[in-house]
């Protein structure tokens, strides 16, 4: 079990730094660049949805090793053991949709709650950066 925590931590720890380091590399880049307010931030919507699929694919990635060393649980239900299955369930982990086709089994459903748990907190971060972002620009009208 102590394995588990071990991983889980590990793996959520190399998430928040690569969004933190999105957030601050977007935060540095945005006020250059030369183009209008708005396609600013959409630069950094964008930006921000590649630094969430990463996340993602890191996640997606955990869940395939995991399920294939058998030692940690398993993936059942409407899953093949492929390594698209194993991103497409953690997007729905990841954004808290669950839909509820792939059912984790073992210990790495504690990594699935708290992917769930990351991806909220994610989304409410880049939501606010986001949010940070547009009014920069909205008080120099």
């Amino acid at each position: 079990m102590l394995t588990v925590y071990i991983l889980n931590i590990l793996i959520i720890a190399i998430i928040v730094v690569i969004h933190y380091e999105s957030l601050y590399r977007l935060s540095n880049i945005i006020p250059k660049l030369s183009i209008k307010h708005r396609f600013r931030i959409v630069f950094g919507v964008f930006g921000l949805l590649i630094a969430h699929t990463v996340e993602i694919w890191i996640f997606g990635l955990a869940y395939f090793a995991l399920n294939r060393s058998g030692r940690y649980g398993n993936l059942t239900g409407n899953y093949d053991g492929s390594l698209l299955d194993s991103i497409y369930f953690s997007y729905t982990s990841y954004t808290t949709l669950g839909i509820g086709d792939i059912v984790p089994f073992g210990h790495i459903r504690h990594l699935v709650g708290l992917e769930s748990l990351v991806g909220l907190l994610l989304i409410a971060w880049t939501a606010s950066f986001l949010y940070f972002e547009m009014q920069r620009g909205w008080d120099n009208r």
